[in-house]
């Protein structure tokens, strides 16, 4: 039986990352061979101390998770850049390397897509009958994933409401792909616009990103994820995907480990920028759930549909984004302010909620003095770039993932 953790005394944090060709930096869809090289012919998962390796859908993606539920954040910046060392040795010998950033700015999914070929294969399997899996939203995208425990109902709660107050603000923090098939789309965050749009066909899958204010692990459950079972079930007459990860939400509910688990974070430029933003997300959440900024009566009355209008303009703005809801500014604990920028909220957040000596500052430094990695990207690249400069640009993000420092 699984230990139980309280509200906030475990976190799990998965980082997912592209194989890359040295040179030309394509994707390589190599994963499986990685794993057969570290762990044994055939298998999917390798475990290394406290950090485990794997792969889920698209086979150019490692996915990197401690093993276990970790109390503090500190030490994960070094455990999961040991990993990443690790994996780039093991990949030299396919002339391959790690790459970081939430999507691949010149991947052609319909032709370059390899699906796992092992675990789990009838869940991927139907996925793509039903959904076609070779596109932007399925394959081409690597994120972030924080795990925050909870114990009961009324931890549930509190910890629900808070994270679906601070899900709008996450691309003003973290979006890093401006770029697709090679040219500026105008948005800072388009790994969430294919996210948004990838189950349209089913539309309960996703609903509107941002989960529906619900309280209590029943209302979850009718809320839901009933509906969500009822709408697939016609298409997957043998049940293979009537479980709760599904639910394809912004933040999703995994009663089976009693924690949520956040999913709109892209991937930064390395473990030490994507650690600190974990610790800045947690932090905050945290200071909402224990009503520090403000009461959880005026966080819960926020509909999904009104968070969502906010969400939308961070995806298509990051950093750059303005808040102009003056009740939603209330509820983040800044009286009095009927507009601000959204990277500002969040520097706000760092200065207020993180002592002086916390680690995550020296992981936020950059991004709050050049904005999102989306648009220091941008700042290189420009909005017409030749697959020359993109190649070049994606070596150096490479470095920055081998090196464990920002890209300025």
């Amino acid at each position: 039986m699984n230990p139980i953790y309280r509200l906030f005394e475990g976190y799990g944090i998965e980082l997912e990352y592209m194989i890359v060709d040295q040179c030309s930096t394509a994707v390589s869809g190599i994963a499986d061979k990685l794993l057969a090289d570290a762990a044994g012919k055939g298998a999917y998962r390798y475990d290394c101390g406290t950090i485990g390796w794997s792969n889920e859908l698209a086979r150019h993606v490692i996915e990197l998770k401690n093993i276990e539920p970790a109390g503090s954040l500190n030490e994960l910046s070094t455990d999961f850049h040991k990993q990443v060392d690790s994996i780039n040795d093991h990949l030299k010998k396919y002339d391959c390397r790690l790459m970081p950033s939430g999507m691949h700015p010149f991947m052609d999914p319909l032709r370059e897509s390899l699906l796992w070929p092992v675990d789990d294969e009838d869940i991927y399997k139907t996925f793509d009958h039903i959904f076609n899996c070779q596109g932007h939203g399925w394959t081409n995208l690597q994120s972030i994933h924080c795990n925050i425990s909870f114990s009961n109902d009324n931890e549930f709660a509190r910890l629900h409401t808070a994270i679906r107050l601070v899900l709008p603000l996450l691309p003003a923090l973290c979006a890093s792909t401006p770029i697709v098939e090679g040219r500026a789309t105008g948005l800072l965050d388009n790994r969430l616009v294919f996210y948004r749009k990838n189950q349209k066909k089913l539309p309960l899958m996703t609903g509107h990103v941002i989960p529906e204010p619900v309280f209590s692990r029943d209302e979850y459950e009718s809320v839901i994820l009933q509906p969500m079972y009822r709408q697939i079930a016609p298409f997957d007459p043998e049940r293979i995907l009537q479980y709760e990860w599904l639910n394809s939400r912004g933040a999703i509910a995994r009663f089976e480990r009693m924690a949520i688990e956040i999913r709109l974070m892209d991937i930064q430029e390395c473990p030490m920028v994507d650690i600190a933003v974990c610790a800045l997300v947690i932090e905050t959440i945290k200071a909402l759930a224990f009503e520090k900024i403000s009461s959880f009566n005026q966080q819960r009355v926020f509909s999904e549909i009104e968070l969502e209008k906010i969400l939308l303009e961070t995806i298509r703005s990051g950093c750059s984004a303005t808040i102009t809801n003056s009740d939603y500014l209330q509820a983040l604990g800044l009286k009095g302010i009927t507009t601000m920028n959204a990277l500002t909220i969040w520097e706000t957040f760092a200065r207020d909620i993180l002592p002086e000596n916390h680690f995550a500052h020296n992981g936020l430094r950059t991004l709050f003095s050049h904005g999102t990695l989306a648009k220091r990207i941008l700042s290189k690249s420009g909005s017409h770039p030749s697959r020359e400069q993109l190649t070049l640009l994606n070596k150096k993000l490479c470095d920055c993932l081998r090196d464990n420092k920002p890209y300025a």
